[in-house]
């Protein structure tokens, strides 16, 4: 991807995720799971709720409400961007699991093996979860289907990470200094490794976001925009940042992206100011010139056309939400 978009934009997101369960099933199983049914058993977090499930040994199906189903064999991951509820079973079970049952039972008593099912053959697989920022996570979520499937164990890498998911979640006994952060350090590894994967994986011809990572010339022009967001950019100094012409750089953005490099700049910019105001002291004017913007003033409106409300006002109805009150939310594109 030339220089790697993706590391920079995880740089900002800040996934935070865990581990939360360890399942050993025998068919015939199945298990229920989905983000609004989970979300009260989790640790308090604010943001997206992404979950996965990492086969290690067997066979199961992943299955959505509307029907779609994928099958799954060991060394594969199934991951939910989106956080639809979903079936994870083997066979034909009378009746899914409850694993927000399961779940709670695995938060009080730590990471132990779950065993379940109906003596048939065994699927080993653990279970994850990630919270990251809605608005900054848009830019490569938003390309991301419902549900996707990737075999991480085929190169290098993945049998690394499976080898050590293995043996992190063995040694998880509450005995162990430091193993919840190391767990939930793999299990960020995963799912950067599965985002990769996917990203690499796109058929010739697709467009958005995440093919346009893949583009060399796309992926390297948004590498520098997302490295140096508060650089005034003008697309002639982009342009010779990636060594192309203004026009050839502007047209390749334009397929991918469907705008110019500078309007979505813009948007990031937005982004992280947005960012910034809920989670720092940070006065407007510093947050303004952080994200780039000349004044006080031309962020205030630019800032104001986006979430429809000044930072400033912005800012008090974040600090309202843990009293109770509603948020603001960006705008829709028409």
């Amino acid at each position: 991807m030339g220089m790697d978009v993706l590391s920079e934009v995880l740089k900002v997101v800040k996934l935070e995720g865990a581990l939360f369960f360890h399942g050993e099933f025998s068919a015939p199983w199945c298990l229920a799971s989905g983000s609004n049914a989970m979300a009260p058993y989790l640790p308090p977090a604010e943001g997206h709720l992404i979950i996965y499930h990492f086969l290690t040994e067997g066979h199961a199906y992943a299955r959505l409400a509307d029907g779609q189903q994928e099958e799954l064999s060991a060394g594969d991951i199934v991951v939910f961007p989106h956080g639809d509820a979903h079936m994870l079973g083997n066979g034909q079970a009378a009746k899914p699991v409850d694993s927000l049952k399961m779940l709670a039972k695995n938060l009080k008593e730590g990471l132990k093996l779950a065993r379940f099912g109906g003596g048939g053959e065994t699927t080993k697989f653990v279970c994850g979860y990630m919270f990251c920022d809605p608005r900054l996570s848009e830019v490569f979520l938003a390309g991301l289907p419902k549900i996707l499937t990737v075999p991480v164990t085929k190169e290098g890498s993945g049998q690394w990470l499976e080898h050590s998911i293995r043996f992190s979640v063995d040694e998880v006994s509450g005995a162990h200094a430091g193993s919840e952060l190391v767990l939930a350090k793999l299990s960020e590894l995963l799912f950067v490794e599965t985002l990769r994967r996917y990203i690499n994986g796109l058929p010739e011809g697709q467009t958005g976001w995440l093919a346009g990572a893949r583009d060399p010339v796309v992926g390297q022009a948004l590498a520098v925009l997302h490295k140096e967001p508060a650089h005034p950019w003008t697309i002639a100094d982009l342009a010779r940042r990636v060594g192309l012409s203004r026009t050839r750089l502007a047209d390749r953005f334009q397929h991918f992206l469907g705008e110019s490099p500078i309007a979505y700049l813009t948007q990031w910019r937005l982004k992280l100011g947005a960012e910034m105001l809920r989670t720092t002291e940070d006065s407007v004017a510093e947050v303004a010139a952080a994200v780039g913007y000349g004044s006080e003033a031309s962020f205030n409106r630019a800032f104001k056309r986006e979430f429809d409300c000044p930072p400033g006002q912005f800012r008090r109805k974040r600090q309202s939400t843990a009293d109770g009150h509603s948020q603001p939310h960006q705008k829709t594109p028409d």
